[in-house]
């Protein structure tokens, strides 16, 4: 796995991309982003949740929450930079839905909540850029509540050896360039929640042949009898 950059310059980086944003990560992955939002959304979302979007950005994946959740529905947007907040409280408030929404900054590895909080969490290619994924994980599932859904879209590595070849040497020169890679890299956060006991619910990878995503829902074991 490639090595992260370091998490002051990661906020940095967003910071000042937070208006370009959504344009140029729908460029650099084809649309594809958008639509692994979707069928994430369409999988983890049920009416009526409560909702966290961790690693929220600018509300995309939040706004697709609320649509699927309805009115009864709320998310909390949770992101490390102010910049990308301000543009997703701008895009909800003017789809008219800010009574639904919170939001709130922070470091993704150490979430502000109490365990089982929320009904379902959701990272769309949030955990790719960061220090731990791993414990990133981790920290979805100890706010989720039991029996409460996990969605993760995320990068994940080529399965032709050949194109993977290929797109570290792309990555090579992307990535000095962090305000074009974003510091987002392959990761695996798949087997930490299956260890930890979640049961796969669906899974589907997507996206262009050099940069793929994996998109999964994973249910959080329900409490069992003491």
């Amino acid at each position: 796995m490639r090595k992260a950059v370091d998490r002051e310059t990661l906020r940095s980086v967003y910071d000042r991309v937070a208006r370009r944003y959504d344009w140029q990560h729908w460029f650099l992955t084809a649309g594809s982003d958008q639509r692994g939002r979707r069928v994430l959304v369409n999988e983890a979302i049920h009416s009526g949740d409560n909702i966290l979007d961790c690693g929220a950005g600018t509300g995309s994946t939040t706004l697709l929450a609320l649509e699927k959740a309805g009115p009864s529905g709320r998310v909390v947007l949770f992101d490390m930079s102010d910049d990308m907040l301000a543009v997703a409280r701008q895009r909800i408030d003017d789809a008219g839905a800010g009574s639904q929404a919170e939001f709130r900054t922070g470091d993704i590895l150490n979430l502000p909540f109490d365990d089982n909080s929320f009904d379902a969490v959701v990272s769309t290619y949030s955990l790719c850029p960061v220090y731990d994924p791993a414990e990133g994980a981790r920290e979805l599932m100890r706010v989720t509540k039991p029996g409460g859904r996990i969605g993760v879209a995320h990068s994940t590595y080529p399965q032709s050896r050949y194109v993977r070849w290929l797109a570290d040497r792309v990555e090579d020169l992307v990535w000095r360039v962090p305000s074009i890679s974003l510091g987002c890299r392959a990761v695996s956060v798949f087997p930490t929640l299956e260890q930890a006991g979640c049961k796969i619910t669906f899974e589907r990878t997507l996206g262009v042949p050099l940069w793929p995503f994996l998109v999964f829902v994973a249910e959080k074991p329900a409490r069992t009898a003491a």
